[in-house]
């Protein structure tokens, strides 16, 4: 297996919802994503930019407090995890205790924001770090690093079609 990573700068918010959109067009059912950032590191807009590319025009939310948000784009589902309200990290077992396994399919794609609180999750075939880049005053005026894994042939494979413009 290979291991390939990169990192992105991300200036700003439009360039975090930019990566979500280049990554629209490497996902295939039964990827599992990885999120990973300080709160405001632009997990949520990441996966904003994602959906929209899908052509969803909802309104795209944290799952903070409802753990998880569905959407249906064409015949594929894909799951938004955000586990951060988790205490501490949850056991293996209480995971599986919230039938969120069965989301983690071959059919499906599942984000997981925050999965360092969530033992038992499926491994992830692309991992991303958001970083908050501190070039200004204020965090607000700051920009984002992104770095991307990819943990499997699988993730390899997206990879290998991911393109920015």
């Amino acid at each position: 297996m290979h291991m390939t990573q990169f990192n992105l700068p991300l200036p700003a918010e439009a360039d975090t919802l930019a990566l979500g959109s280049a990554l629209a067009d490497c996902l295939a059912p039964g990827l599992v994503i990885y999120l990973s950032g300080e709160l405001g590191a632009g997990k949520t807009t990441l996966v904003r930019g994602l959906l929209r590319k899908l052509g969803v025009t909802c309104k795209v939310k944290s799952p903070t407090f409802t753990l998880v948000e569905v959407y249906e784009v064409s015949r594929l589902y894909l799951y938004h995890f955000d586990f951060y309200r988790f205490m501490g990290s949850c056991s293996p077992r209480e995971f599986e205790e919230t039938g969120f396994r069965e989301h983690f399919n071959r059919q499906s794609i599942c984000i997981v924001e925050w999965p360092e609180k969530a033992a038992g999750l499926p491994p992830a075939d692309l991992r991303i770090e958001l970083k908050i880049e501190l070039q200004a005053p204020t965090a607000a005026d700051s920009g984002r690093i992104a770095t991307i894994f990819a943990d499997s042939e699988a993730g390899v494979s997206c990879l290998k079609r991911f393109t920015m413009t």
